[in-house]
């Protein structure tokens, strides 16, 4: 049985660059199977403006399976659109009705420059990673990982904060343009872990310090944590601000005693 078919108008943000002006441009399409995704959606738009001799629209977009992070759009002013747990690449056109106005645009915060059309600059977000989201290897004979005992909640809890893709959905929906659950998550996913207590603050101080510098402060307000296609959950910013005040103790300490 083929799919039903949609005809919509899009509003759609064009801009050549960071230091020009955009605008939004319409277009309309027709014939979109209702069992299309949207990026596969915008292809079709594409094909049709390269088809007419004008240039396509940039859109950021990578594996289209939900994992690489890249794809975010506004869609109708929410982050990912308006189903929740789900990244652009997986929102399908049959959540819009035949005859409805899409309106897309770039995620909107300082920290994530256009670049192009759709397409931001989201380098901010891999500064707070550099800082110290990572492990130090030491050389030598390491410890089969089997032998080293990691409860079971522990791990989940690792593994449900690793499920962050970066997309920067959070970041988009915050009315602050607050990069806490980001960092948050990519904090718990090491500071959980056997492996990670070492440098747990040090790290945190450093990816702290870092995403201060790119991003607003939290309020509070939680759009963050309903816009993320992965729902990463809040707690983790709760986790984040209690290392980070004994971070502060223990890098004074650790600083004194060099």
């Amino acid at each position: 049985m083929s799919a039903n078919t949609l005809s919509l108008t899009l509003q759609i943000w064009r801009q050549e660059g960071p230091n020009t002006t955009g605008a939004f441009e319409t277009h309309n399409v027709s014939g979109i199977p209702d069992d299309a995704s949207f990026l596969e959606m915008l292809d079709v738009l594409n094909e049709n403006l390269i088809e007419a001799g004008k240039i396509p629209i940039e859109f950021p977009h990578d594996c289209r399976e939900g994992i690489c992070g890249t794809c975010g759009v506004m869609i109708n002013g929410r982050a990912h659109g308006q189903e929740k747990g789900t990244a652009v690449c997986q929102l399908h056109m049959r959540k819009f009705n035949d005859g409805d106005t899409i309106a897309i645009e770039p995620w909107r915060a300082t920290a994530f420059p256009v670049i192009k059309d759709l397409v931001v600059d989201r380098s901010a977000l891999d500064h707070i990673v550099a800082s110290g989201g990572f492990v130090s290897a030491p050389t030598g004979t390491a410890a089969d990982a089997n032998d080293t005992p990691i409860p079971k909640e522990v791990a989940d809890s690792a593994m449900d904060a690793a499920a962050c893709i970066g997309c920067g959905a959070c970041v988009a929906a915050c009315p602050n343009s607050a990069g806490q659950l980001f960092t948050s998550a990519k904090l718990w996913h090491l500071n959980s872990l056997p492996q990670g207590q070492p440098e747990r603050f040090r790290r945190t101080e450093a990816m702290v310090d870092t995403m201060e510098s790119f991003f607003g402060s939290c309020t509070n307000h939680g759009e963050c944590s309903e816009a993320c296609p992965k729902e990463i959950s809040l707690d983790f910013i709760a986790y984040m601000n209690r290392d980070y005040v004994k971070s502060k103790v223990f890098n004074r300490k650790l600083a004194s005693q060099k």
